[in-house]
């Protein structure tokens, strides 16, 4: 059975690494980017690129707080188990190619967002920071100095940040597990960073197949029915009855 080898390996493991695409965020409402009714095929790279954002300001904060910003979303059951694994020391990173946040609403705190995040925002003049609840769509975003704010996501014809590139590069290469979920590993740069997994077990979860090569564990479905808190209490029972005794004295 894929979920009892799943946790076999997570019990064994010490040191996993979470690398996770747009399919971690669908049970949220969020839809997957490249899915039949994903963002992806609703416009064109040009949309949600560098150059259409400058020259087409309007427009692009059009589709973006339509397409890209979800606000009520909340974490599911998988951004909720990371969190859960993560507080338990089994866990040492999430690399995330979402930019919706979920991660850290869920209480995870290592996570290393390769695309930026909607919940941060810069004056493109004064660089001032503005939250995702200081700044509205209904016009072109400007900060108090008039200059534009441009949400801190990656698009397309911008690079990645390097710090973040560093981050991840460093957390595969130091794992012992990687699970690698709700990902077709088609968007490059990020993609390519498992090259540098050395680690013993590689694990894939996803709805579909997914091209890489030497994987321990495939698994295909949906993340959130394997990665959730009720299995997590199902294969861990002894070490939460132990949290909750430390608690409880």
């Amino acid at each position: 059975m894929k979920e009892e080898e799943l946790y076999r390996i997570i019990k064994e493991s010490n040191r996993i690494v979470f690398f996770g695409g747009a399919g971690v965020s669908v049970a949220s409402g969020i839809p997957d980017f490249r899915g039949a009714n994903g963002i992806y095929n609703k416009a064109p790279e040009e949309i949600i690129s560098h150059h259409y954002f400058l020259e087409n300001t309007k427009e692009f904060f059009e589709f973006y707080k339509d397409n890209l910003v979800f606000k009520n979303a909340m974490p599911n059951p998988c951004h909720e188990a990371l969190a859960t694994l993560e507080a338990m020391g089994k866990l040492r990173a999430i690399i995330t190619q979402n930019i919706d946040g979920l991660h850290q609403k869920a209480g995870s705190k290592n996570v290393i967002e390769l695309h930026g995040s909607v919940h941060r925002n810069y004056c493109m003049k004064c660089h001032k920071f503005y939250s995702l609840d200081e700044i509205s769509f209904d016009a072109i975003p400007r900060c108090s100095c008039g200059g534009i704010i441009k949400p801190d996501v990656v698009l397309y014809e911008e690079a990645l940040d390097e710090g973040q590139i560093e981050k991840a590069i460093y957390e595969i290469s130091n794992c012992d597990t990687l699970i690698v979920a709700g990902t077709s590993l088609v968007v490059y740069p990020a993609a390519s960073f498992l090259r540098y997994f050395r680690g013993k077990n590689l694990v894939v979860i996803n709805l579909g197949n997914v091209s890489i090569s030497g994987v321990n564990l495939k698994i295909d479905g949906r993340v959130e029915d394997y990665l959730n808190p009720q299995n997590i209490n199902k294969y861990f029972k002894e070490w939460l009855f132990w949290r909750l005794d430390i608690f409880l004295n």
